[in-house]
Order: structure tokens, then sequence, then C-alpha cells
């Protein structure tokens, strides 16, 4: 019996050790060119569900937010909800996700880029419309005194850089019409 426990955590502790977490780096292009839409929008409202799944596990948590604004790829308005995984119903009943958007970013009332891309099943039969690479496909925004910003997030996101919002337009826009998305 030890043996065989032994074992298994020898084999356990292998596996661990063999795989690596690969995270994405995403230029703009290539972030356009995976997610189905962008979208320049406020959040206006914001649901956590639980899924208790036969196969995927109980207690699974996902964050819905509902976005309204416009697209800036075809210019079209649009209300929509994007997911990601974790989120918190109460104090006790939730799940914190590394790569979930931080609660600030996530505010009902706060003006946002969003990129999505549509997902048969996010765990637990879940079809959504999900928020591309978690955290990394919602960027805020900023009013300032020359315009809106939308804030970068450093080497590896799609927007790295803080950029003017109709500077950021234009290089969707661009992009979007070589790419035929």
């Amino acid at each position: 019996m030890k043996k065989s426990v032994l074992l298994a955590l020898a084999v356990s502790a292998l596996a661990v050790l063999g795989t690596q977490a690969e995270i994405e780096s995403l230029t703009l292009g290539s972030m356009l060119q995976k997610s189905d839409d962008t979208l320049l929008a406020e959040i206006v409202a914001s649901e956590v569900i639980r899924i208790d799944h036969p196969v995927a596990g109980p207690e699974l948590y996902y964050t819905h937010l509902t976005l309204e604004g416009h697209s800036l790829r075809s210019n079209q308005n649009e209300r929509i909800v994007v997911t990601f995984a974790g989120g918190f119903i109460n104090e006790d009943e939730g799940a914190w996700n590394s790569n979930a958007p931080s609660p600030d970013d996530v505010k009902i009332g706060n003006r946002v880029v969003a990129f999505y891309k549509h997902v048969e099943n996010m765990g637990g039969d879940l079809e959504a419309n999900a928020l591309y690479a978690a955290h990394g496909g919602l960027f805020r925004t900023v009013d300032t005194p020359k315009g809106v910003v939308v804030m970068g997030r450093g080497t590896g996101y799609a927007i790295d850089t803080n950029v003017r919002l109709d500077e950021l337009s234009k290089r969707i826009h661009t992009l979007s019409q070589v790419e035929g998305k």
C-alpha cells in the first residue's frame, strides 16, 4: 500500500514538473485575429452564476458582464454579455480566479474596451462569449483633457501602452480590414 501511494505521489510530482503554464503574448493584430469582436462599452450589469456539473465538477463559478456600447470593428451599436471564470455570489460563495479581471476593472459604470470570442463550452457545458485572454481582454478607459485614453497593460498584452481611443480605433479599423474581420 505504501509503495503504491509513494508511486502515485512521484508520478503526480513529475506531471506537475513536466508541464509548464504558457502565457500567450498578444499583439493588437493577433488579438483581433483570435477574437470575434472588440467593444467600447459601459458595464451595465454583472451576475455571478454557479454550475454544478456531473463531469466538470461542482462549484464552477462564472461572471457575466453585460456590456452596452459599440463595436470598434464595425461601429455597430451592441449590447452583449461577456463571461469569465470566477467570481463571488456573496462573501461566502464563489471562487477566486487569478486570470480574472480585478474587481476594480469590472465595476458597473466602467467604460472599457473588451475583446471576446464565442466558446461552445467554457466548462460545465456553459456556452458563452468569453472575455478573450481573461483579464488580458479587458482594458479600462479614462477621460482626459485630450480625449478618452485606453489604459495599456504592458508588454505581451494586445494594448501594451496607454493610447488615445481615437488612435486605437484607427488601428483596429486598419488591422480589421487587412485581416478581413
